[in-house]
């Protein structure tokens, strides 16, 4: 049932796809446009309905029409074709078959990277499976490239095995999710479907429907640079405001020292010179009041510092980016429940845990359609050290079909 999952994820891997966060276009770069028409050819040969690719926002979408006269509702599965801010270029996967759970692999001849279980402790999960992993100069793209091979392959076996009843399924393959605006134009009316997943998570048995509420803060602060030998109280120093502007947030409140539900500020960036500096902060939380509260105390420290001065010194361009798609998921729960029911009925534990980020979903679920998301596999994601088990593919292609199944039975 499985024969073409790797030879699939191996030709989508080795094809480039990186996003660019400082284009203006949609898709961000050509080569997810050309990547987008190769599966939407994919997508007619395997025998989908209504394939269609959309250049005013990148998706690629497919039909599985219903083989069941009962009235079920309509499931669709979406994927992101681009891959994340690392070297993409020329990927060379490679294969460790029956991976013995301690070993530590040598990505690249020379030897200077290695996939050590010291560092990587999960590496232990995955005694006696087949690894895919990069050659140390790129990341591999399993972030999302699993996912499409497993949709792509979950439609193959619907279409190969007619006993499997099933409504109607859409599937959209889509771009720009790791630059944050892959779903802004997403045609929720074109898909039609009642509820949908994103084949987008990390390790087997992930099931998320809890993501951080995100927004951003970008922030330009003007000096006055003069002499530093007569700059007694007239020099104003562009970089000293910034520390300030950082030193009134919370020291705790970073990534680097938070999990689960708490949120956080995070400098993204910082540069300048006496007479002017930018910084750029994302800011995170799960909780919607905690969110609106941080993105308060941000205005709260501009209007502290601009009190200094008869003039506006600091200013911020802030604006949310998604929310949390739990608010939209808690009001019909049976689409979770739903994934959780098939991932035991294939005796996966089912891990609920809330992401750390976001997805294509939690701007979806906002549309209209709402999106839990689901593990592809990945591991590590987003750079060199990224590897993904087939065995873990294969068993979220199974979840795909099983998903279909029991919504069918319902």
């Amino acid at each position: 049932m499985y024969e073409n999952l790797l030879p699939r994820f191996l030709r989508y891997v080795k094809t480039e796809t990186r996003s660019n966060p400082e284009s203006k276009t949609t898709p961000s770069t050509e080569t997810q446009v050309a990547f987008a028409q190769t599966l939407k050819k994919e997508l007619e040969e395997l025998g989908m309905s209504d394939v269609t690719y959309t250049a005013e926002n990148g998706f690629v979408m497919a039909t599985l029409p219903a083989n069941t006269d009962k009235e079920v509702r309509s499931i669709g599965f979406i994927a992101h074709m681009d891959t994340a801010d690392f070297n993409a270029e020329n990927v060379q996967p490679q294969i460790v078959e029956n991976y013995d759970g301690s070993s530590v692999i040598t990505l690249d001849a020379a030897g200077k990277w290695l996939l050590d279980p010291k560092d990587f402790p999960n590496m232990k999960n995955y005694q006696g499976q087949t690894l895919i992993t990069t050659d140390g100069s790129t990341l591999l793209g399993a972030d999302d490239k699993s996912g499409i091979a497993e949709i792509m392959t979950a439609m193959e076996i619907l279409i190969n095995h007619p006993e499997i009843k099933h409504g109607k399924i859409r599937v959209a393959f889509g771009p720009d999710e790791e630059i944050g605006v892959g779903a802004d134009k997403f045609d929720v009316k074109a898909f039609d479907v009642d509820f949908a997943y994103t084949m987008d998570g990390g390790p087997v048995g992930e099931l998320q429907y809890e993501t951080f509420s995100a927004a951003q803060a970008n922030i330009t602060i003007q000096g006055k640079n003069v002499h530093p030998g007569t700059a007694k109280n007239t020099m104003i120093n562009a970089l000293q405001l910034a520390i300030d502007f950082h030193d009134h947030l919370p020291k705790d409140e970073v990534p680097e020292k938070t999990d689960g539900y708490e949120g956080f500020f995070h400098l993204m960036a910082l540069n300048g010179n006496v007479e002017e500096a930018t910084m750029s902060y994302i800011i995170r939380d799960h909780d919607r009041a905690k969110f609106e509260a941080r993105k308060a105390k941000i205005t709260e420290i501009q209007n502290e510092l601009n009190s200094r001065f008869d003039t506006e010194r600091v200013k911020v361009d802030m604006y949310d980016q998604y929310y949390n798609m739990k608010e939209i998921i808690e009001k019909d729960m049976s689409i979770v429940e739903l994934a959780k029911n098939a991932m035991i009925a294939l005796d996966i534990e089912p891990l609920t845990a809330p992401v750390r980020g976001g997805t294509d979903g939690s701007k979806i679920s906002y549309m209209g359609i709402p999106t839990p998301n689901i593990f592809a596999g990945g591991e590590n994601m987003h750079g060199r050290f990224e590897f993904v088990s087939l065995q873990a593919m294969e068993k979220a292609t199974d979840v795909i079909v099983k998903i279909a199944e029991m919504n069918a039975q319902a």
